[in-house]
């Protein structure tokens, strides 16, 4: 037997024990009697000659062909895809609310103003976040946060938490934040101490919200700011909601009369924003989140793997 095909089946035998075996060197170097180095030459030379072929799987190589990709589908300055392993809900929403609490935390500065949503994704999110080292920030709630019924919004626990991350105190609203006519809502937005947290909100240079669905489950649903009528006409018209904002497909406010009842940010207040950023995720979240996106109401999006994918084909 030639001196070349001992070498390499040699050189076979000792990458078996290598990488399937997963000897060290040294154990093969003894077990076969021969010293280390030469087991270290003889796994170069199976890579070499092609006998042990490493890949290398990367989940995450292709999130970033799909950041592009949406970048481009809907005009944003930034979008990132936080990998799940996993595209059932509550996978998604630990992976992505853990990637948008990095992401806050590495995108506020000190004198920023921050707008803030509520709902269940916000208020995940910001659990998560540390304290900052920033100065002089302000948090300010986009939207009126009172609930009537006993479903929790979270929407004092987020602001004050995240006020907290900040070092700073919270802006709040202690509203519901739809009433029953556009004349109560006008005469509550004329109050002096209201308009100032209004005021507040269109300065702030940082916005974070999430989308709502029109889906029965929804939180406005449930916390029973609409007449029965009303939730069926916004089931029929619309695809889900920003700040309590709801809009259609095409992103267009799909009840004027609703929306002229509702407290805080106006939807297209959020495209003067430096950074609008949404964080959304899930499959019932599609339609939503695609017509925000079209709407132009946000120019930052943080998603999930699954989910942008679905988006893309939408």
């Amino acid at each position: 037997m030639s001196m070349d095909k001992e070498k390499q089946q040699l050189s076979i035998e000792v990458a078996r024990l290598y990488y399937q075996s997963s000897l060290s060197q040294q154990e093969i170097a003894e077990k076969l009697n021969v010293s280390r180095p030469t087991i270290s030459r003889l796994l170069q030379y199976a890579k070499e000659k092609g006998y042990v072929q490493i890949t290398i799987f990367d989940p995450f190589s292709d999130l970033f062909e799909i950041e592009k990709k949406l970048k481009e589908k809907y005009g944003l300055e930034e979008v990132h895809v936080a990998f799940s392993p996993d595209p059932n809900y509550n996978s998604i929403s630990e992976y992505l609310t853990s990637y948008a609490a990095e992401y806050l935390e590495d995108t506020i500065k000190s004198g920023d103003i921050v707008g803030v949503s509520w709902g269940t994704t916000m208020h995940k999110t910001v659990s998560k976040m540390s304290r900052l080292d920033v100065k002089g920030v302000e948090v300010v709630q986009l939207k009126g946060g009172i609930a009537y019924f006993d479903v929790n919004n979270y929407a004092f626990e987020t602001i004050t938490l995240f006020a907290e991350m900040l070092n700073t105190k919270a802006r709040t609203f202690p509203l519901p934040v739809i009433l029953d006519s556009k004349k109560a809502k006008d005469l509550v937005v004329a109050d002096r101490h209201i308009s100032k947290v209004i005021e507040l909100g269109r300065q702030a240079n940082i916005a974070v919200f999430t989308v709502g669905t029109v889906q029965s489950e929804s939180l406005h649903f449930r916390l029973g700011y609409f007449t029965e009528s009303e939730e069926k006409s916004l089931k029929a018209n619309a695809v889900g909601d920003i700040c309590s904002r709801f809009f259609n497909e095409k992103g267009q406010i799909s009840d004027e009369e609703i929306n002229g009842r509702t407290i805080g940010i106006e939807l297209e207040e959020l495209k003067t924003k430096e950074k609008a950023i949404l964080i959304a995720g899930g499959d019932r979240k599609i339609k939503a989140i695609h017509g925000a996106l079209v709407g132009g109401y946000a120019n930052v999006l943080l998603i999930d793997k699954f989910t942008a994918m679905k988006l893309l084909n939408h």
